[in-house]
């Protein structure tokens, strides 16, 4: 089922957070609820789709927003097995593999971590924010490898978030990206906001958006007659914003190789090893893995450190290609 929630701004909501003011409508939807339904475009002001929860509100702005009920019935258990590198009575560190999406979505209500989850620990998931995220506190894409940690409880779900809010989570990825970064190692800070032209993408914005940075670190050059030049990067992250370090990088020109969202149109090149063309010609997913994950346990008073080798498909790759 839908609402319509139809509000006209007067001078006592001046200056609230949308996702405040939303909360407080007596619509019986938690402040996470809210923001989640932001971030999937039912909010409008003024007839502009707006997707960030902060959004300040003005005098006389029409506020549209549209509540639809959650699908709690495609919560069904998938038998899919997880590849566990650490669980306790709080949590669970996974190493996912490309091709499976984090939760249930349009398209795929069945079949991804999530549904795997509740195949596995049943309804010992933290249950904050949309129903159909339980335990997740933070995503990496279908088609990225590596490392998540999801919340057994709701206590570890907060803590863990605080530490995600106030960047103490230490997030290290890999990337193969076409050319050579310059320079080859440094910060790339910048907003990122929807992309105007496509609302499935993200861009880099210089007015506008969520603050977004990305260390990176140049760990190998791939460059000869017969090979486009590709670099191995290292990318540490102090934010973590929707795609960013795809759009980051797709900014900077050195587009992620097999990233088919953020994509550089591969050039022949004349005499090349045709053992790299097929590599290239054929990768299904985006060279991208969460290799590193360390944060603080919710309750151990520790540091957790977790790494995550590069899966076969990608390191074959750059097997080749230090051959070349």
């Amino acid at each position: 089922m839908k609402k319509l929630i139809n509000i006209k701004i007067g001078n006592n909501e001046i200056n609230l957070r949308v996702d405040i003011l939303l909360s407080n409508q007596n619509i019986k939807l938690s402040r996470s609820r809210v923001k989640n339904l932001i971030l999937e475009n039912k909010l409008k002001i003024n007839n502009l789709i707006v997707n960030d929860p902060s959004r300040k509100v003005k005098l006389d702005d029409r506020i549209y927003f549209e509540i639809i009920d959650e699908k709690k019935e495609s919560l069904k258990p998938f038998k899919y097995s997880l590849n566990i590198i650490y669980e306790d009575n709080d949590l669970i560190v996974i190493d996912k593999p490309a091709g499976i999406s984090m939760h249930p979505g349009p398209g795929n209500y069945d079949n991804t971590i999530v549904n795997a989850l509740i195949n596995y620990v049943g309804n010992n998931l933290s249950n904050i924010g949309s129903n159909l995220r339980p335990g997740i506190v933070h995503r990496i894409d279908k088609d990225t490898s590596g490392l998540i940690v999801v919340a057994k409880n709701n206590f570890s779900h907060e803590y863990l978030s605080r530490q995600f809010s106030d960047h103490s989570i230490e997030r290290i990825y890999q990337a193969l990206v076409w050319g050579k970064l310059r320079p080859q190692n440094g910060k790339i800070e910048t907003f990122i906001n929807r992309s105007s032209r496509n609302r499935q993408l993200m861009e880099v914005s210089s007015i506008k958006g969520k603050k977004a940075i990305t260390n990176y670190k140049t760990l190998n050059i791939f460059e000869a007659e017969k090979i486009p030049t590709l670099s191995l990067v290292e990318c540490k992250l102090e934010t973590g914003r929707t795609h960013q370090i795809r759009v980051h990088l797709s900014n900077t020109g050195n587009h992620i190789l097999g990233d088919k969202k953020y994509k550089k149109k591969f050039k022949k090149i004349i005499n090349i090893d045709p053992n790299i063309e097929q590599l290239i010609l054929g990768l299904k997913r985006q060279f991208l893995h969460a290799k590193t994950l360390g944060f603080n346990h919710p309750k151990k008073n520790e540091r957790l450190n977790f790494s995550s080798k590069l899966p076969s498909d990608l390191e074959n790759i750059l097997k080749i290609l230090r051959k070349a």
